[in-house]
């Protein structure tokens, strides 16, 4: 697909006027000792006064703050610029420490002099980033719940009780409304090209945020109060999001040459790609990232207007309006109802990727975390940044000419990268976290056959074996010849299994948690039984870890004879009850996997039959819920297990019996389709 018209900005008339011209109008020169003195302190009633409001006085006079405030931005860009990195460091790294980041601040007046235009951007979406986090940690000195948007921070009470709320609205015309400057959203959104950002606003925010240290220090003096810092968020389960292998030099001069030809990057935007580049080879791994993925919501932008024929939401939309960001792009319908085109188009793999690394809870939600300054920038993992460009690799190549693209995925690399994007399933959504805590759970079952058991232990634990653990067993088998019943046509691992299941029950969970099930846009009644199933395989994960902790500390303790007589009772009564729950467990999750590959069907229940099946799940998880408590090694009620499970299982084969599980209905589904 190639998309024509080149554009010169994504930024609106209006927009593009209150960044790059109102503070620009009015020419007199401010005098930087009347906003900062030589030791550094910043006089805050200067920039204040140049905040106005609304004839009413309801609301900021945005347009008009902003021309005020031009000729200080103005006098403060000049003023830095003057300085060296060691005067700089002397005047105001001190006021700078409350960041958690002051290392960012000299970084910034390089950037203040640096001939890449991409520099100034880059820095204030930093700062921006860094400067919301330690506001955060402020507002916690005096509330409780965080507001997650800058713009709810910066109107909040708590904030103004430490800053002043003069001071809170000079903020606001900076980056906490869409009505002034904007620059957070603007730049974080990927609507500023390079040259649009001017650099006196950049300064003006450092400066900014030292004067915000001053007040903040004489606050925590007055108050007697410690500001404490939270901690970074960490990026795990990196082994989950390494899809692409390491992007080489040879893939990395594919990109420059594709990047320069693709019609996803418009011209304007280009230098953010090279910055980006530049960056992933100097290490700088989450500048890399940053870059990437504000580009990749400007391209994604210009596709989402051009396959849904609204060209006017590729430009910042106006304040009393929507923006369009990745949360409207990658949504199934658009605000007026009516289906997305954009997933039609790019593909269920590529909306699958973009949703794993964006969106799903579980998942790294890279651009949130780095928007909002909860990671830490230093220590950004390389195999973050790696991802990102392979993939935007791949999606370059769709906007290019055919026979340059043909001739790109000729090479082995670029291939292999194709190949791999073309295949990606989702990762952190739930359906795959809930296939990832079955598998791991049935691995931590299959060691139980293998935990050390004392010969003798084990002759009296058989015997200790009851009617009602006969019971159980025959229900057992007569659920389990019924769910094997639903297995998917052609299995023969399991034919003729109608006994307790051993290294085949294994295999065939494995098997059914391979099995592919769509996960985009799940409604919310598929969410609801993947939150109450996820809950199931959870506790039968956490009984499994106890069983396993408890033989391993009894036996122990039999060996070496330290049990009372009353313990040993207990533990051949712990015996007898693993011979059963070890099965049953297996049972629960091979039910978990079975209803997991027909989630879907769940649509074809009326409101009573869902609630009701709704209920039959919360019973299961009751009772893995309760064989919690008494496989603890607190209770140790070993017993009461057996009867706990007789209940379970007669509850499961009852519900069974009235055909209203998921693998009836997708059964009875089935059969339709063939009549």
């Amino acid at each position: 697909m190639l998309i024509e018209d080149p554009i010169t900005t994504c930024l609106s008339p209006s927009v593009y006027d209150m960044i790059c011209n109102l503070g620009f109008e009015v020419r007199e020169r401010c005098d930087i000792n009347s906003i900062v003195s030589q030791r550094g302190e910043v006089c805050w009633q200067t920039i204040t006064a140049c905040v106005i409001y609304t004839q009413s006085a309801q609301s900021l006079d945005y347009q008009g703050s902003v021309r005020l405030l031009g000729p200080v931005c103005e006098a403060v860009h000049s003023h830095l610029l003057s300085l060296t990195k060691g005067q700089f460091e002397i005047r105001y790294t001190p006021w700078l420490q409350w960041t958690a980041f002051p290392e960012l601040f000299p970084e910034i007046l390089d950037a203040l002099e640096s001939p890449q235009c991409p520099a100034i951007p880059l820095s204030l979406m930093k700062l921006t980033a860094c400067l919301e986090r330690a506001l955060g940690d402020v507002f916690l000195l005096n509330g409780k719940d965080c507001p997650f948007l800058l713009r709810d921070l910066l109107a909040s009470e708590e904030l103004a009780v430490v800053f002043g709320r003069s001071v809170m609205d000079v903020l606001k015309v900076f980056v906490g409304s869409p009505c002034g400057l904007n620059l957070r959203n603007v730049l974080w959104h990927g609507f500023a090209s390079p040259h649009e950002i001017p650099p006196k606003y950049c300064s003006a925010m450092v400066l900014l945020t030292a004067g915000l240290g001053q007040l903040l220090k004489s606050y925590l003096q007055r108050t007697e109060r410690v500001l404490a810092h939270r901690p970074f968020v960490a990026l795990t389960d990196l082994e989950d999001l390494a899809v692409f292998p390491e992007v080489t030099s040879e893939v990395l001069s594919v990109l420059e040459e594709v990047m320069r030809k693709s019609t996803f990057i418009s011209k304007v935007m280009l230098p953010y790609w090279e910055a980006a580049l530049v960056a992933f080879r100097s290490h700088r791994f989450a500048d890399c990232a940053m870059l990437l993925l504000t580009q990749l919501e400007t391209g994604l932008r210009r596709v989402f207007a051009t396959v849904n024929r609204c060209p006017k939401r590729l430009l910042t939309a106006e304040s009393t309006a929507l923006y369009t960001t990745f949360d409207e792009i990658l949504a199934k319908h658009l605000n007026d109802g009516e289906i997305n085109q954009l997933p039609l188009f790019l593909g269920e793999p590529a909306m699958e990727f973009l949703w794993d690394f964006l969106n799903h809870q579980e998942g790294p939600r890279i651009r949130d975390r780095l928007s909002h300054g909860e990671v830490n920038l230093p220590e950004f993992p390389k195999e973050v940044a790696n991802q990102l460009l392979a993939f935007s690799i791949v999606l370059l190549l769709r906007f290019i000419a055919e026979d340059l693209s043909a001739a790109c995925k000729e090479k082995a690399a670029i291939k292999s990268l194709v190949g791999l994007a073309e295949g990606y399933r989702a990762h952190f959504h739930p359906v795959s976290q809930l296939k990832k805590q079955v598998l791991s759970c049935e691995k931590s079952i299959r060691v139980w056959p293998l935990l050390p058991l004392p010969e003798e232990a084990e002759e009296a634990a058989r015997v200790e074996g009851t009617s009602e653990t006969q019971a159980c067993e025959a229900l057992f088998t007569e659920i389990l010849r019924e769910l094997l019943c639903h297995l998917p046509e052609g299995d023969g691992v399991v034919s003729g299994w109608d006994r307790l299941p051993d290294e085949r029950c294994s295999q065939v969970i494995q098997e059914l948690c391979g099995t592919p099930v769509p996960t985009l846009f799940c409604p919310r009644t598929v969410l609801e039984v993947l939150t109450v199933l996820r809950n199931i395989s959870t506790h039968c994960a956490r009984v499994s870890s106890q069983v396993a902790a408890s033989a391993e500390l009894r036996h122990q303790q039999w060996v070496e004879r330290r049990l009372r007589s009353r313990q040993r009772q207990t533990y051949l009564h712990m015996l007898s009850s693993i011979k059963l729950l070890s099965p049953v467990l297996y049972l629960i999750l091979l039910l978990i996997a079975l209803e997991l590959v027909n989630i879907h069907v769940v649509h074809g229940k009326n409101t009573y039959e869902y609630q009701q099946y709704l209920k039959f799940l919360k019973s299961i998880l009751r009772y893995t819920e309760n064989l919690v408590v008494y496989t603890s090694q607190q209770k140790n009620k070993w017993n009461e297990t057996i009867d706990l499970t007789r209940t379970a299982l007669l509850k499961i084969w009852t519900f069974s019996e009235k055909k209203q599980m998921l693998i009836h209905l997708a059964k009875k589904s089935t059969s339709k389709g063939v009549l």
